[in-house]
């Protein structure tokens, strides 16, 4: 039976609420009309074109979408953003191990009477312990290559090249020694150490962090300059592996100078200055890739330096003739926090020359 309202023989079908209406879920809206790609004549264009009953419409032009737009234009940013950081500091992978700060010492070695000279630094040479030391960078020769446990022959070679490169920069590089330059040496550190670096030059102390000479070695253009720039060069080079994850190289070298006062002329007596360098470097997989190091400790021995001198900023060597002033290094304020004992010690008569 119908319900109340209804027709006696029930809705008609096609009335509204009547029957499955196929259509009911279409709705043809003004977008949906305009999208249409079939458009049909009018009766009137019909009769007098005699044209079919549809034509088809020409598409849409549409412009972007302002949100595509934006879109496009922030993943332009975001790449030119990445590429740019990748070039001032580049990547390192995810848990790499940080660089830590460089510990370092600088003894100052005071002679026991006056410092030998000679107008000729060959004769100085031939008369010291360094009479047989190869020259220049053939001193830093690299030892016999053997790939570890984690790291192939080619990645330890990479080690050992990064360092010798280092030494070689710090050491021999004529504009380096005279202080001239520092980028040499800065471009082979570890982005993490640079701050370190920089502030060592910018604001030298002997604080066991901040030496300028712990990095490098640096003398005073203002007393001395190379009598020789064959500079002697004696020690080793070791790698060895410290994690799987971590090769370590250590360096320890013998370095011998020959000086003359700044100003004077090739007629002036010589001197030899010695410095002992004995650095550890570490290098994680991304140090090898990026050919830059990790330089971890720093143990330099200078002499023949007068010890009341510091020697934190540059060396200022004793010259020919001359003798080191009575009296001990620095005082030390046992009281003061954050700072390094100053220690010095005595050059042995036999590290110099018999003249």
């Amino acid at each position: 039976m119908g319900g109340l309202g209804d027709p006696p023989e029930g809705t008609p079908e096609g009335a509204p609420g009547g029957g499955e209406d196929e259509y009911r879920s279409v709705v043809f809206d003004e977008s949906f009309i305009r999208a249409a790609r079939l458009q049909e004549y009018s009766a009137r264009e019909r009769i007098a074109d005699h044209a079919p009953a549809v034509r088809r419409r020409p598409a849409l032009r549409r412009g972007p979408h302002r949100q595509a737009l934006i879109l496009i234009l922030l993943m332009a940013l975001a790449f030119g953003t990445a590429v740019y950081m990748g070039v001032r500091h580049p990547a390192r992978a995810p848990g790499a191990q940080l660089a830590e700060p460089l510990r370092m010492t600088v003894i100052p070695l005071a002679p026991q009477s006056a410092v030998p000279g000679a107008t000729d630094p060959e004769t100085l040479y031939a008369h010291s312990p360094a009479a047989a030391f190869p020259v220049g960078a053939q001193g830093f020769a690299l030892p016999a290559v053997r790939r570890t446990a984690h790291f192939p022959e080619s990645q330890v070679l990479a080690a050992l090249t990064t360092a010798k490169d280092y030494l070689v920069e710090s050491s021999l590089d004529p504009d380096v020694l005279t202080g001239d330059t520092v980028r040499t040496v800065r471009v082979l550190l570890a982005p993490e150490q640079l701050d370190q670096f920089d502030r060592s030059f910018a604001e030298p102390a002997a604080d066991g962090r901040h030496a300028s000479t712990g990095w490098l070695v640096r003398f005073d253009p203002a007393r001395v300059r190379l009598a020789d720039r064959r500079i002697r060069v004696e020690g080793t080079l070791q790698a060895s592996e410290t994690g799987s994850d971590t090769l370590e190289v250590t360096a320890d070298h013998t370095l011998v100078y020959a000086l003359r006062p700044a100003g004077a002329g090739a007629g002036a007596k010589a001197s030899l200055f010695t410095v002992r360098r004995e650095l550890t470097f570490r290098f994680d997989r991304d140090d090898l890739r990026l050919h830059q190091a990790q330089l971890v400790t720093s143990s330099v021995q200078a002499g023949p330096l007068a010890c009341a001198e510091g020697s934190v900023d540059r060396l200022r060597p004793l010259l020919a003739g001359q003798t080191a002033t009575p009296g001990g290094p620095a005082g030390t304020d046992p009281y003061e926090t954050g700072g390094a004992t100053a220690v010095c010690g005595t050059l042995a008569a036999s590290a110099e020359p018999k003249i």
